[in-house]
């Protein structure tokens, strides 16, 4: 009994290897489609409207309560209380000399403009009108914890806005750290001129 269906199987894959040769496709010639409605289902650009769902909207908010991938809320909110909480609680998670390095790419990209790259506030924007940032260099400025620089970033002060929609979590902590590290580093004195010849 075995042997005959050892045969039958053996016969069954010799049909099925010549029929795999024979019915060869042609890798230019497109497979058929047999539920084409799921390989070509129509599509709606982001913000048109969408007759499908209940709000007529394509782009759809996010569940409420829901959290991307690998994101960790913020427990706290803005105003200068929940400043000093964070002042309290919040240190900075990353190495300080990895993020240093990053910190840099992002303080030329979003902080020069305004704080400047001397961090006296005397950069583009300032020099164009606009109402001077804080001197980064200054005594307040230098006594601000991590925590608090952290809180800045995410919510704003002032005339500083929010810069969370722009910056990462690391890339806020990364900056922080550049800062801190510019911050600490003693003042040189102004060249003196040479006396003309």
């Amino acid at each position: 009994m075995t042997a005959k269906l050892n045969w039958t199987l053996a016969a069954l894959f010799v049909v099925s290897m010549v029929a795999n040769f024979a019915v060869r496709p042609d890798p230019g010639v497109p497979n058929i489609d047999i539920l084409p409605d799921m390989a070509h289902s129509a599509a709606y650009a982001s913000f048109s409207t969408n007759p499908v769902l209940p709000d007529g909207k394509t782009m759809q908010p996010p569940v409420p309560g829901t959290l991307p991938r690998g994101f960790k809320p913020l427990r706290y909110q803005a105003g200068e209380q929940e400043a000093l909480r964070a002042s309290a609680e919040l240190t900075n998670p990353l190495d300080p000399q990895k993020a240093k390095e990053r910190g840099a790419v992002v303080f030329q990209n979003f902080c020069a403009p305004c704080h400047g790259g001397s961090l006296r506030g005397d950069g583009a924007v300032a020099l164009h009108g606009f109402p001077a940032p804080a001197n980064l260099k200054g005594e307040k400025s230098v006594k601000l914890t991590e925590g608090q620089m952290f809180h800045i970033l995410t919510f704003g002060q002032k005339k500083m806005p929010s810069y969370a929609s722009q910056l990462t979590v690391n890339d806020r902590w990364s900056v922080i750290a550049y800062l801190k590290a510019l911050q600490n580093e003693p003042v040189a004195p102004a060249p003196v001129p040479e006396a003309p010849k």
